[in-house]
């Protein structure tokens, strides 16, 4: 029997039965298969902040409040590495005051890569390497050339974690992990909905540490998607 998502109490009812029939034991499993991990860096510095609405077996459902990105242009690269390390090194000028307010900004977490995959493996994929701007210059976001601001509302995202440093070998695998995870659930039309609709990226990437710390790495895979409003406004 279909199940029409489209209507808000029905969907409402399935995403509260989805979210208790978590026992505390399931999410110790689930911590293990990719979720339930709090980034620490975000005890130091500000993230953006979301609701765990739904956890599954592998992944969580999260709904963040709207939000604010610095991001890059398109970077054309066979390797979501050193794409990332190019468009890093562009944010941590803007956050060092190379932007037209000469203004220094806080460090965030986390930076996000939005992906866009090749159609062959010797292809250069596309990335947007976007940093969250933190709540105090959000209204008045510093601009910068050759970067742009989103400006997100509210947005959902299924979400996958994984350890250690982000390899390019990692992606495909951690991506179909998470998709995986999704069949068969009550979210998979949504986020198919969601990313045939978003013309940015297939998925993104989130890493929450600096490249200089070794242990208590954590790293995301997200399916954006939204289930009210826009997907976000690029000025």
């Amino acid at each position: 029997m279909a199940i029409n998502l489209s209507n808000p109490p029905i969907l409402l009812l399935l995403l509260l039965l989805a979210t208790f029939n978590i026992s505390s034991s399931s999410a110790r499993t689930l911590q293990k298969a990719g979720v339930g991990i709090f980034p620490p860096t975000c005890n130091r510095i500000e993230c953006p902040k979301f609701d765990v609405v739904a956890t599954g077996n592998g992944f969580e459902i999260r709904r963040y409040n709207s939000s604010v990105w610095m991001s890059t242009s398109a970077i054309d690269d066979i390797s979501f590495v050193e794409a990332t390390r190019t468009g890093f090194l562009q944010l941590f000028d803007y956050i060092q005051g190379k932007n037209d307010y000469n203004k220094k900004i806080e460090m965030t977490a986390p930076v996000i890569t939005q992906v866009s995959p090749s159609d062959g493996p010797f292809c250069a994929s596309s990335f947007i390497v976007s940093f969250y701007v933190p709540t105090i210059n959000q209204a008045d976001t510093p601009p910068a050339k050759g970067l742009h601001v989103q400006r997100w509302g509210p947005t959902y995202a299924a979400v996958r974690q994984f350890r250690g440093f982000v390899k390019d070998s990692d992606l495909g695998e951690e991506a179909a992990a998470l998709q995986a995870s999704l069949s068969g659930t009550i979210w998979s039309a949504l986020v198919a909905e969601g990313r045939s609709s978003d013309p940015t990226s297939a998925y993104t990437v989130a890493q929450y540490n600096s490249p200089f710390e070794f242990e208590n790495r954590v790293n995301e895979i997200w399916f954006t998607f939204v289930m009210e409003g826009g997907y976000y406004k690029a000025i």
